[in-house]
């Protein structure tokens, strides 16, 4: 007989324990059993010795092969002692199938299960770093459009801020010049002043209350009524200027916040991922330090601006009111100046034809004829001097009229210079009014001269403090350009 074919690994090898197949639990029972091979049903094992050994080429007789099988089945039983439970502990065929079967599909299971994590692990990487970069890029444009706010509204808060500064230096100035043209209302108050009192000292039949007195106590209420004008006006520029200051303060506070915000939000646009400076901070996120909201941020430095404007506003409507009342009370206290000084020529007129009787006739007339000659030049002069003033303005108006399209516009400067046209033709006109009146005067004084003989000493004394005491004392009477506080 030739051996083709043993089990010898699987004798001798001890199966590998599989969670897919059950515990075997009779294999150390079989290596403990004390039982001879003897004792075991020889016929369960012949049905496996056919296939381990072929035929010769004799043929055998039956004992012959019984004899040879026991033999074998005695030599297997000592050799292999695992044949003695082959048919109780071991698996088939379809069990060894199945647990490869198994084997595989838990592999393919397991690799599946990896992948499709692999796969939704990379996706999900990839989506969330979308997400962060395109969550990072809303919030630099965010910034950025916030940075946009912030130097809109700071534009508006400087040019705001230029505005104000420009109008609280111009209210300033025209404060100044208030002040100084109430200063010079107190020397012309002082001589109408003084001048009653010298009148008081006229003798006789002169103690009357004529137009000159009646001018000079007028012309006393007018400087006193602009001189109180004047104070409230100062005050409402003082009180002006305060609250100008205060409104340009709130300007500067907001505008030093917008520049210390579009420095932050400035940095914080252009930091990156590879920024210095940048690190964790636990808990920001949920701290929440703000004073405001868009809404309410946008409308307090709109209201700041609106505050502002209406500041300059009242300053600007104070500022023209300043103007009108300078030359109100400019040309009210010139007006009756030169009403009182008109009186009191014509009163030395009376007075002087009154006292030149015979010797000294003549020389008073001369007197007074000279000092309407002296008056009847310094008119002449003005309406010289009024007549470069008169091209000046009426130049710039014909300049300004060739402003192309819509920048021919009526503006202040227009409106302030046709009035500055027609103030300097209203004062040509009185100038000439007065000079006309100046001459009749002169001629009066020549018609007059004789009746002016009688009352010599009183007339003298009427004359000397009319002409001499008052007439000379208002010689020094503030120009008109003093009077509106320019000089």
């Amino acid at each position: 007989m030739e051996l083709i074919g043993s089990t010898l690994t699987a004798t001798y090898t001890r199966p590998k324990t599989s969670h897919f197949l059950p515990a075997i639990s009779t294999m150390a029972s079989s290596y403990r059993n004390t039982q001879p091979a003897l004792a075991m049903n020889p016929s369960a094992n012949l049905w496996r010795t056919n296939s381990y050994y072929k035929s010769s080429s004799s043929v055998p007789t039956a004992s012959s092969i019984q004899r040879e099988n026991l033999d074998l089945v005695r030599a297997n039983t000592m050799f292999y002692p695992s044949n003695r439970s082959a048919l109780t502990t071991r698996y088939t065929p379809d069990d060894w199938y199945k647990s490869n079967q198994n084997n595989y599909r838990e592999s393919e299971s397991s690799r599946k299960s990896a992948e499709r994590l692999r796969k939704d692990t990379l996706r999900l990487m990839q989506d969330r770093e979308q997400l962060t970069r395109r969550t990072q890029e809303n919030t630099s444009k965010n910034l950025g459009e916030r940075l946009n706010d912030i130097v809109f509204w700071r534009s508006e808060l400087s040019h705001e801020i230029d505005n104000m500064v420009t109008e609280i230096g111009a209210l300033s100035e025209v404060k100044r010049r208030l002040e100084r043209a109430l200063a010079e209302t107190e020397g012309p108050l002082q001589v109408s002043q003084e001048c009653l009192y010298h009148r008081e000292k006229r003798m006789s039949i002169d103690l009357v209350h004529d137009d000159v007195e009646k001018d000079l106590i007028k012309e006393v209420s007018v400087i006193k009524s602009c001189q109180e004008r004047m104070r409230r006006h100062l005050d409402r520029a003082i009180a002006q200027l305060a609250s100008n200051r205060a409104a340009q303060h709130e300007l500067e506070r907001d505008m030093s916040d917008k520049v210390a915000a579009q420095r932050i939000d400035d940095r914080c646009h252009h930091l990156r991922n590879t920024s210095d400076g940048i690190g964790y901070y636990r808990g920001i996120d949920r701290l929440d330090p703000s004073l405001s909201l868009p809404d309410s941020w946008s409308k307090f430095t709109d209201d700041n601006i609106l505050h502002s404007q209406s500041e300059r506003a009242a300053s600007h409507k104070l500022r023209d009111e300043i103007e009108i009342l300078l030359n109100t009370t400019s040309n009210e206290m010139w007006n009756q100046f030169s009403n009182v000084n008109v009186a009191f020529t014509n009163r030395i007129s009376e007075t002087a034809d009154t006292k030149n009787s015979l010797q000294t006739h003549l020389a008073k007339t001369l007197q007074e004829i000279f000092q309407t000659e002296m008056l009847i030049e310094s008119l002449k002069k003005a309406l010289r001097d009024k007549e470069c003033p008169l091209k000046v303005a009426q130049t710039r108006l014909e300049e300004r009229a060739r402003r192309p399209n819509v920048e021919l516009c009526r503006d202040n400067p227009h409106h302030r210079l046709v009035s500055e046209v027609r103030e300097i033709e209203d004062t040509i006109h009185k100038l000439q009014e007065r000079l006309m009146e100046a001459e009749n005067t002169l001629q009066t004084l020549v018609k007059t001269k004789v009746t002016l003989e009688h009352d010599l000493s009183i007339k003298a004394n009427s004359l000397f403090l009319d002409q001499e005491k008052c007439m000379s004392m208002r010689k020094s009477f503030p120009s008109m350009p003093r009077l509106v506080g320019y000089t």
